[in-house]
């Protein structure tokens, strides 16, 4: 009798269990968004929608940053747009952030052959 055929396993082509994670990661982002639109102003929401568009990446920091101020008990009520402003600038000013020096300009002065 083979044992491998009576224990159950996961080759990664489970579809049962692919279409379960991608539930719950459905769940997972539907009670982010819940969150979020009950923990900003409706003026820090559209600001975020639209930065959303622009970087996305930036605008998924500030969502778990909100996230997780909101599950520590940080907020004490609903964050305007100049506050949604201030973690903006948190967020994108962060060292290692790749976007840190992206306002620096930066002069290369080429030496010419005759300069002396």
């Amino acid at each position: 009798m083979d044992i491998s055929k009576l224990t159950p396993q996961s080759d990664g082509n489970d579809p049962e269990g692919a279409a379960e994670k991608a539930e719950k990661a459905a769940q997972q982002e539907q009670m982010r968004r819940e969150m979020i639109a009950t923990v900003l102003e409706s003026d820090a929401r559209e600001r975020l929608n639209r930065i959303a568009l622009v970087n996305p990446k930036l605008s998924s920091q500030v969502e778990s940053i909100l996230v997780r101020m909101a599950q520590s008990g940080q907020l004490r009520g609903r964050v305007s747009e100049q506050q949604l402003i201030g973690l903006l600038d948190q967020a994108d000013g962060q060292p290692n952030s790749p976007t840190a020096k992206k306002g620096a300009i930066v002069f290369q002065r080429r030496k010419d052959l005759d300069d002396d």
